[in-house]
């Protein structure tokens, strides 16, 4: 899978137009290149250099508590983690294996189900071999964030 994600994004070649060809290819390839997220239905909503915004619609199953209409908990995670790492792949300036060390999750409050997940990632941060982000979860004319997250990700270098 790694190695198909990269294959679809091959390194810019000048700095600016080619990074956007990059991003654009990126986004549209990201579902059909990660399993997961194509699976639950992640939609990429905005891309740019260093920052995913991405949108969940939900379904029965994604819910913790039905009868109250509560979203699950790894629902969310599930949408920041892979948030993140495509705020990871946007800071790139070539594509590059990487990998989820550290997720730290902060649930601030329950998910409603009659409305998507939005999350926004940014990673801030690159060093040699790890990239640092912030996200957030909300959904639409909700008060206040679902949850905010601090990650780290191993850069794994490119693949030969």
């Amino acid at each position: 899978l790694v190695q198909a994600a990269l294959d679809m994004c091959p390194p810019p070649d000048a700095p600016d137009a080619a990074h956007a060809d990059y991003l654009e290819r990126l986004a549209g390839n990201f579902t059909r290149v990660i399993p997961h997220a194509r699976a639950i239905g992640v939609r990429v909503l905005e891309l740019r250099r260093g920052l995913a915004r991405c949108e969940l619609p939900l379904r029965p199953e994604f819910l913790a508590d039905p009868g109250r209409g509560r979203v699950s908990n790894g629902i969310v995670t599930t949408l920041v983690d892979s948030t993140a790492g495509l705020a990871v792949f946007a800071a790139l300036d070539a594509p590059e294996r990487v990998a989820t060390l550290d997720l730290r999750m902060d649930y601030l409050r329950a998910g409603d189900a009659d409305e998507p997940l939005r999350c926004e990632s940014e990673c801030f941060r690159l060093t040699r071999h790890i990239a640092f982000v912030r996200s957030r979860v909300w959904q639409h004319g909700a008060d206040g964030d679902l949850a905010v997250s601090q990650g780290a990700f191993m850069r794994a270098g490119k693949s030969s």
